[in-house]
């Protein structure tokens, strides 16, 4: 069953915040509706809080099994005396049989798993575009303390890939992405200073944006559900123009939900809304 709780904050985000420490919930698991932006008001007067309605699902209560009338005037069974067991005969010893042969255990062939050959890129043509966005990443890793490695290729007329090897890339990664995001954009603007046209690069790292794009469409599916359940909005967590367009794009096709963006950068969130 549905339970709702309001909750206050200096910011949406901590009047959201303050209703899952409350509930010991995540925030994927309830749905969000602001109610009242803060205020600040003038010299901290006519300051008001910010709040917000948090749903969420409650386990409903176990049903009591009442007795009936016919069961609790039902008396009950006096105990039957057992009867003394009659002594038997004693039944021959059976004979001895001689031991059988102990079978050997069959032992199953061990499945041994073939390692996955890395991948094998091709070396960067020297004077290529491919080669200074190499060169420019491996310069840039190396300040970060990283040994990684990264590989570009041309994946069509405008439009480069990278992709970075090695080991411990996680912090590479960064939170969602963000220091992945960063090293994306730095080379975008530097490399496109220094070519003629336009050119788009995508850095990439243990396959993270494949990952978190099939990530954010589960996320998103999940979401739209609980909306047309409750027949509320709720609005997601801040996320960047990227992942925005994929949670817009995955539910474009629901029936009776719609999906908008608001706010500012970097706190730009998409609203997923029930249509009537």
């Amino acid at each position: 069953m549905e339970k709702t709780i309001v909750t206050t904050g200096k910011t949406i985000d901590e009047a959201i915040e303050n209703a899952l420490t409350q509930l010991g919930l995540d925030r994927d698991n309830v749905s969000v509706q602001v109610l009242a932006q803060a205020k600040s008001g003038f010299l901290g007067i006519g300051a008001t809080p910010a709040k917000v309605e948090v749903t969420y699902e409650a386990p409903d209560p176990a049903p009591k099994v009442a007795l009936s009338s016919a069961s609790r005037s039902k008396p009950k069974a006096k105990p039957v005396p057992k009867a003394e067991p009659k002594a038997e005969a004693p039944k021959p010893a059976p004979k001895a049989e001689a031991p059988k042969a102990e079978q050997p255990k069959e032992r199953k062939p061990k499945v041994e798993k073939t390692p996955v050959a890395p991948k094998e890129f091709a070396p960067a043509a020297p004077g290529s575009v491919e080669e200074k966005i190499e060169q420019f990443l491996k310069g840039l890793l190396e300040r970060m303390g990283s040994d990684a490695v990264p590989h570009a290729w041309k994946a069509d007329e405008n439009t480069y890939m990278v992709e970075l090897t090695g080991e411990d890339l996680g912090y590479l990664i960064g939170r969602r992405g963000d220091t992945l995001d960063a090293l994306q954009h730095l080379a975008n603007y530097t490399i496109n200073h220094g070519i003629e046209g336009h050119i788009r690069i995508n850095v990439d790292a243990e396959n993270y944006r494949q990952k978190r794009e099939d990530s954010l469409r589960r996320y998103a599916q999940k979401k739209a559900q609980q909306v047309l359940k409750a027949h509320r909005r709720t609005t997601l967590e801040p996320m960047n123009a990227y992942e925005r367009h994929v949670i817009h794009a995955t539910l474009q096709d629901t029936d009776r939900i719609t999906t908008y963006s608001v706010g500012t950068e970097p706190n730009r969130r998409v609203v997923i809304e029930y249509v009537r």
